[in-house]
């Protein structure tokens, strides 16, 4: 498998723009509320944190065999960023599988933008040498259980460091 490379992908209303290193301060304000980590455990990110963090991910992933793909989410015509979504995409014994997980900022919560960035993310995979989408996600988050059943996934019966794995196959 090569390594995919992250691309700009467009929705009705969103621009999902690859993560560059310069959104670490913008991105630190829109993750800022603590209610974020309620379900993924730690605390909010300082601009400095954050920006390491993202010179970290943009190098890419240490094992060539990984791809890391991570977006900001832009809501068009509106002033800033409103969030984040990831793919890390590595080889299984049944083809390239993606690793999917997103974030909106609370203010811009409840307006359907992790749905539609979700979804934009499942359709770009789909036309990648992808053959399995899947998300891990806490029993209790019912937000993030229903952005998953939108993009297409379905909880499954495993569990992965007390989270449902949620799949998704993409069909050919």
């Amino acid at each position: 498998m090569s390594t995919l490379v992250t691309q700009a992908i467009s929705t009705k209303r969103l621009d999902l723009l690859p993560l560059h290193v310069e959104h670490a301060e913008e991105m630190a304000a829109v993750l800022s509320d603590p209610a974020l980590h309620t379900f993924i455990g730690g605390t909010p990110d300082t601009p400095r944190a954050l920006r390491s963090r993202y010179q970290r991910m943009t190098a890419g992933s240490p094992d060539p065999a990984i791809s890391w793909l991570n977006w900001v989410i832009r809501l068009r015509g509106k002033a800033g960023l409103t969030g984040t979504v990831q793919a890390t995409v590595s080889p299984s014994g049944h083809g390239p599988i993606a690793e999917i997980a997103w974030v909106v900022g609370t203010p811009w919560q409840g307006r359907g933008i992790a749905t539609e960035a979700a979804r934009g993310l499942v359709d770009w995979l789909s036309q990648q040498p992808v053959h399995t989408v899947i998300a891990h996600i806490h029993p209790e988050h019912r937000a993030s259980a229903a952005v998953a059943t939108a993009a297409g996934l379905t909880p499954t019966d495993e569990w992965h460091d007390g989270e449902i794995r949620w799949r998704r196959s993409i069909r050919r």
